[in-house]
């Protein structure tokens, strides 16, 4: 019997899978050089590239727009309200966020989102319906100074459309009343909705806390 070494079974191993490389290279240029096969690998190759391009815009467009200074919403739930064939159902969604300036504060919205294949990709406009409901969910605290103007503070913004459409969130303060109010709307880069909703939130002690000092600017 022939015993060999393990260098030696090295080497021949190697060799053994280089000479299975180049077969498999030779088959592989066989293929290549074959008019039909080359143009329907082309075609295959094209149609998995677009595929995934349609995939990745779609999740871009679908990725939540938070801007700086402003709250990201996770999502509490949904229900159904239309079946789609094709996509996900029509829904209406109940998303939270946290006022980013005021802790202790906590706001729940709900809103429709569009199914079908529209809807799915991200290319719908959804409509303006939306819902606000603030409370008080800790001890007051503010991180930073808010504004105390007429005109408010965005805390919250959501894209609705690919043409500018978006859902904000604005906070007023009530110095008379000690109060947080939220009003939620929706705009267009020229004109937006009537639809609005309001919430109200009083700074109340919690527990044995008293509610920090209301810092503006």
């Amino acid at each position: 019997m022939e015993t060999r070494g393990p260098e030696l079974s090295k080497a021949v191993s190697i060799g053994r899978f280089s000479i299975r490389v180049l077969e498999i290279s030779g088959a592989c240029s066989h293929l290549f050089n074959n008019p039909l096969l080359r143009k329907e690998l082309t075609v295959r190759i094209s149609i998995t590239r677009g595929a995934t391009i349609v995939s990745l815009f779609a999740a871009l467009l679908a990725a939540p727009t938070v801007l700086p200074g402003t709250a990201f919403a996770e999502e509490i739930g949904h229900v159904d309200t239309a079946f789609k064939l094709l996509g996900r159902n029509h829904q209406v969604t109940v998303e939270a966020f946290d006022d980013p300036k005021v802790k202790g504060v906590t706001c729940f919205i709900s809103m429709a989102r569009k199914g079908g294949l529209t809807g799915t990709l991200g290319i719908a406009e959804e409509t303006s319906d939306a819902s606000i409901a603030c409370r008080q969910v800790g001890p007051i605290a503010f991180a930073e100074a808010i504004e105390g103007d007429d005109e408010g503070e965005e805390v919250f913004k959501k894209r609705q459309s690919i043409f500018f459409k978006r859902l904000n969130v604005v906070r007023f303060l009530d110095v008379r009343r000690n109060t947080l109010v939220y009003l939620a709307y929706s705009d267009k880069l020229i004109d937006g909705s009537p639809q609005n909703s309001v919430s109200a939130v009083a700074m109340m002690p919690w527990g044995d806390q008293t509610p920090a000092k209301v810092l503006t600017k």
